[in-house]
């Protein structure tokens, strides 16, 4: 998770400062030696031809490297620290970061975000060369932050809802891990001793009822259903009513995992929201499909209003570009990050977390 970023970034500190005159000098001392050493086994005329090629070589192979491309980090550092940062320069400078994110998955609108955010730590800024590259690092992890929101516990907003149980809702389209997610929360929930009831709303999908009640059953919870093609707002009606009547604290809902240009499927979802009146409202997303998972967030935020994320197979996306994307695009915090097939893997989101990932914290 976010290696792409680590990556980039350990890159762009080591390249920040030249090798000194006195280290080429070694260097090209060490490679003379070697050559005399292997010369005194070749013959004249192989020597003649080293050495033609050589000059022909030479002056093509110094251009290159004069001519390598600075990176985003190594530009700023030598912006900051000549003179005061303009806006022109940081832009120029910024192209390269944009085309790393973009390439990753990052929607535009977050990349913007991020733009936005360093422009107004770094314009105008004018440092010492040692604190250059401190400055640069932390303007990008406050850019980063801007992002991103802190979501507020769980578990303190069940705990302090008192009267009725604690509904949350779950949608997303299908194969995103959306049931397996529910289960997941489930023995989260039960691991801080907080009772939960299931209830299987997906009554289109084959098989769906039977998935949500196997995972019932290993984590030892209630399971409330219906049959096929039941209208799903009656099964979250009645999963409610069997919570109060047995004083368990959170309901669980899944739904049918919708396309979300199904505009049948979103009015029926609408319907399930009008009649469980939910706590919270979260959709469940592949972190791995980039673009795909930013459109269905975008759709769903819009149809429903949603108040967070979950992120599946978090811990096999190595651009990580999908959480940053979701959390600028709907403006809402992502509540945990899928991490692997057990139930157990399910990681509580922070911004520490992202910063951990990054290698900036």
């Amino acid at each position: 998770m976010f290696d792409f970023l680590k990556k980039t970034i350990k890159s762009w500190v080591g390249k920040t400062e030249k090798p000194s005159t006195k280290s080429v000098k070694k260097q090209a001392k060490k490679k003379e030696t070697t050559k005399k050493q292997t010369k005194k086994t070749q013959t004249k005329q192989e020597q003649q031809t080293e050495q033609e090629v050589e000059a022909i070589l030479a002056p093509t192979l110094e251009t290159k490297q004069e001519e390598e491309k600075e990176s985003f980090f190594s530009k700023l550092v030598k912006k900051l620290t000549a003179a005061q940062l303009s806006e022109e320069d940081f832009n120029d400078a910024f192209e390269d970061l944009e085309i790393i994110l973009l390439e990753n998955n990052t929607a535009l609108e977050a990349v913007e975000a991020i733009r936005e955010s360093l422009k107004k730590e770094l314009v105008g800024l004018n440092c010492k060369k040692q604190e250059a590259p401190t400055r640069i690092l932390e303007a990008l992890k406050s850019s980063i932050l801007s992002i991103l929101q802190e979501p507020p516990s769980l578990l303190t907003a069940i705990q302090e809802k008192k009267g009725s149980p604690y509904v949350i809702l779950f949608f997303g389209i299908n194969g995103t891990g959306k049931t397996t997610s529910i289960a997941k929360v489930a023995h989260y929930l039960k691991q801080n001793k907080i009772s939960c009831v299931l209830a299987a709303g997906d009554t289109f999908r084959a098989a769906s009822i039977e998935q949500l009640e196997h995972h019932a059953k290993a984590l030892n919870v209630p399971c409330i259903k219906g049959t096929y093609e039941a209208d799903p707002a009656s099964i979250a009606f009645n999963a409610i009513g069997y919570a109060k009547a047995h004083a368990i604290q959170v309901v669980l809902i899944d739904t049918a995992g919708r396309m979300y240009t199904k505009t049948n499927l979103m009015k029926e979802m609408e319907k399930i929201i009008r009649v469980s009146k939910p706590h919270l409202k979260i959709f469940v997303g592949e972190s791995i499909t980039g673009n795909d998972a930013l459109d269905q967030a975008r759709t769903f935020n819009e149809t429903a209003g949603i108040d967070g994320s979950i992120l599946t197979k978090a811990d096999i996306d190595e651009k990580a570009g999908t959480i940053l994307s979701i959390a600028q695009v709907t403006n809402k915090p992502i509540f945990f990050l899928g991490t692997g097939q057990s139930y157990k893997d399910l990681l509580p989101f922070t911004k520490k977390t992202v910063l951990k990932n990054l290698g900036v914290e």
